[in-house]
C-alpha cells in the first residue's frame, strides 16, 4: 500500500457548499417523518439474526449499508449479503421521499457529510450498526467452486451484525490469517470473482485516491492505494448488482447502471501509450488483464492507468419497462449490472431493490417504485455531477491552501497525462493559445496539478510551483 500524508491548516468548505447549492438541513416535515420512522417498532418479518454478519467500511463510518457472511458449501460457496432496507422507513409520497429526490445521494466533504437521509435513519435506525437488530433486504447467492452463480434468493428479513470492521484492520487480519469466520473466505471468493470478471472482459482501474482526513485542528491530504480487502469487498457488491440486473431483465422492468463498451479508438490509443511507456501488452491479451498487471506505484504504470481512464466513459442509468434497452450492459463490469447495495447513500438503489424483490417473489412491482424508475436516470445523472464536483473541489481547495506559501519552490513529480494528442515527443502550442502541458503527480506532498511545458509521458521531472490560489481552487506548475 502506498500512503503519503501532508497537513493543511484548518479551513472550511462553506464556499464549495454554497457553489454546489448543498442543503444544510432537512425540511421540518421530512425530519419529523424520519424520526417517527426511526422510533417505530421493527417490522414483522423472518428473523435471520442467527447469521453472524459483519460490516466492512472506512474507519469512522456510521451509514452502514451492507453486511456479509460467507460460508463454504458442497461444490462452492454461499454469500449472505444484507442490505439496509431503507424502503421500510421512507413512506412513498411523503415529505422525506420528496427531499431524498432533491438530494439524490450523500455528498461526502471533509467538514461533514450532506446525507441523503436524516441522521436518525442514515446513522441510526436504518444503518446496520453492530449488535442491533435491523430491517434488511437479504441476498443469498450460491456460487460454484469457480465463483459462478448457481442460485439467487432475495427476501426481507431481520438481521444483526456482530462487528463493525474497517479495511485496514481486515487486511491485517487476512495477512495474519486471523480474520473472523464470517469473512475469512473473502480473499478466496473475491479472487475467483475477479478472475471471472477478467475472463468476460471486465476493467478495473486500481488508481490511488487523494483523500482528505481530519488531523487535529486541521486536515491532511492522503494518497492511498486501494487495499486488496477493498477490491475483494467490491466484488461482493458487483456480484449482487449483476444478480439484481439479471432478475430485472428477466422480469422486464427495472433500472440498470450502464456504460458503453470501450471505444475501439480509445483502446488503440491506449495500446500506443503502452508501447511508448514500455508497458507489456501480450498478443491477444484483453485490456482488463493488461491493466490488472500494471504497477500503479511506478510512474509509467501510473501514467498508463491515467490514460486507461479514457475507456470508462458514458456511465449512466437506464430504466426500462416491457422492452429490454438497447444498451443493457456496463462496459467496466462486462455484464448487465444494477445499483442495489447502497440505499442509505444512493437514491436509485431503493427503487431498483424494490423491483428485484417483487420480481423474485412473482409479484407486480409496486406502483410507487415502478413510476419512479423512468425519472431516476436524470436525477441520478445530476447528482452524480454534484458529488464528483464536491469531491474534486474539496481536493483542489486543500491542495491550493496547502501550497499557497510555497510558490517558487521546485518539486519532484511524475508526468501522468499530457495534452491531447497524447505523445511523448514535444508538442506545439495548442490552437487556443494555451501552452502545451499536462498533469503531474508530486512525490511530496500528494498533489496532482496542471503543469505547462514539454512533458514526457510517464517520466519523472522537476517542476516549479507558479500558482496556488485557494479562491479559484487552482494550482499550476511549470517544468523546470
Amino acid at each position: 500500500m502506498v500512503t503519503r500524508r501532508v497537513r493543511a491548516p484548518q479551513f472550511d468548505f462553506a464556499a464549495l457548499r454554497r457553489e454546489l447549492d448543498l442543503p444544510d438541513r432537512f425540511p421540518p416535515a421530512a425530519q419529523r417523518e424520519a424520526e417517527e420512522a426511526a422510533s417505530a417498532p421493527l417490522p414483522d418479518r423472518p428473523d435471520r439474526t442467527d447469521i453472524p454478519f459483519v460490516t466492512i467500511d472506512p474507519i469512522g463510518s456510521r451509514d452502514l449499508d451492507q453486511a456479509m457472511c460467507l460460508t463454504r458449501r458442497p461444490g462452492g460457496y454461499r454469500v449472505h449479503y444484507a442490505i439496509a432496507d431503507v424502503a421500510a422507513f421512507v413512506r412513498p409520497g411523503g415529505a422525506l421521499e420528496e427531499e431524498t429526490w432533491r438530494r439524490g445521494q450523500t455528498v461526502y466533504l471533509p467538514d461533514g457529510n450532506v446525507p441523503l437521509h436524516p441522521v436518525a435513519l442514515s446513522e441510526g435506525a436504518a444503518s446496520l450498526l453492530p449488535d442491533r437488530t435491523r430491517a434488511a433486504v437479504l441476498w443469498t447467492i450460491d456460487l460454484d467452486a469457480h465463483g459462478g452463480t448457481t442460485a439467487v434468493a432475495l427476501q426481507r428479513a431481520l438481521v444483526r451484525s456482530r462487528a463493525q470492521l474497517d479495511y485496514a484492520t481486515v487486511q491485517a487480519q487476512f495477512d495474519a490469517g486471523t480474520a473472523a469466520e464470517s469473512i475469512a473466505l473473502l480473499p478466496e471468493i473475491g479472487a475467483r470473482l475477479t478472475e471471472r470478471g477478467l475472463d468476460r472482459g471486465a476493467i478495473n482501474l486500481p488508481l490511488p485516491e487523494q483523500e482528505i482526513e481530519r488531523d487535529g485542528a486541521g486536515y491532511r491530504l492522503v494518497l492511498r492505494a486501494p487495499l486488496p480487502a477493498e477490491e475483494h469487498n467490491a466484488q461482493i457488491s458487483l456480484l449482487t448488482g449483476v444478480a439484481a440486473a439479471g432478475i430485472m431483465l428477466a422480469g422486464g422492468v427495472g433500472l440498470l447502471r450502464t456504460m458503453p463498451p470501450p471505444d475501439p479508438a480509445a483502446v488503440q490509443r491506449l495500446r500506443a501509450a503502452a508501447h511508448a511507456l514500455g508497458i507489456a501488452w501480450p498478443d491477444g491479451a484483453a485490456v482488463g488483464r493488461v491493466i490488472a498487471a500494471v504497477d500503479a506505484s511506478d510512474p509509467r504504470g501510473a501514467a498508463f492507468l491515467d490514460q486507461a481512464a479514457e475507456l470508462m466513459r458514458g456511465a449512466g442509468y437506464t430504466a426500462f419497462d416491457g422492452t429490454t434497452p438497447e444498451q443493457s450492459t456496463h462496459g467496466g463490469v462486462a455484464a448487465s449490472y444494477a445499483h442495489v447495495t447502497a440505499p442509505l447513500r444512493r437514491l436509485a438503489d431503493r427503487y431498483a431493490t424494490e423491483a428485484a424483490l417483487a420480481l423474485t417473489g412473482g409479484l407486480t412491482v409496486p406502483e410507487w417504485a415502478r413510476a419512479a424508475l423512468p425519472k431516476l436516470p436524470k436525477v441520478m445523472g445530476g447528482t452524480d455531477r454534484v458529488t464528483s464536483a464536491a469531491a474534486r473541489g474539496a481536493v483542489d481547495l486543500t491542495e491550493a491552501v496547502l501550497l499557497q506559501d510555497r510558490i517558487g519552490e521546485t518539486f519532484d513529480a511524475a508526468v501522468v497525462d499530457v495534452d491531447s494528442p497524447r505523445r511523448t515527443a514535444p508538442a506545439p502550442a495548442n490552437p487556443d493559445g494555451r501552452q502545451p502541458g499536462g498533469t503531474v503527480a508530486l512525490d511530496e506532498p500528494a498533489v496532482r496539478g496542471r503543469c505547462t511545458g514539454e512533458l514526457p509521458l510517464g517520466e519523472r521531472v522537476r517542476v516549479t510551483l507558479v500558482t496556488a490560489d485557494p479562491v479559484k481552487r487552482t494550482v499550476l506548475f511549470t517544468r523546470k
